[in-house]
């Protein structure tokens, strides 16, 4: 099965994740098939940055996001818009309306 998780970067004690799509029984920071992602959990709030075309691919052929995965989705509203798209929405649509809200994150990020 085919997993959408994050795998750690960065140095001891310095977290930094990217999100990957992945086979399941693959260690966690081993073999991936693409990157999607990234989150950085020490900013504040944390940085989530997804290629939200490719998450919808990875979703729609059946992967799986793992729990913690799950959770940056709810956080970034992902969830909803997949099922939105799923519904038959605009993907462009959806597109822009994602990429408005990481700007807005980000310059949430930068203010602090």
């Amino acid at each position: 099965m085919v997993r959408i998780r994050l795998r750690r970067v960065g140095s001891t004690h310095q977290p930094h994740y990217r999100v990957v799509v992945a086979d399941q029984e693959s260690p966690r920071d081993g073999r991936f098939i693409e990157i999607v992602g990234s989150y950085n959990p020490r900013t504040e709030p944390g940085s989530i940055e997804l290629n939200e075309e490719r998450v919808y691919h990875w979703l729609s052929v059946g992967a799986q996001p793992s729990e913690s995965v799950e959770k940056l989705f709810k956080k970034v509203k992902l969830d909803e818009r997949f099922k939105r798209f799923k519904a038959g929405e605009d993907k462009t649509a959806l597109l822009e309306e994602a990429d408005k809200l990481y700007q807005a994150r980000a310059e949430k990020i930068a203010a602090k």
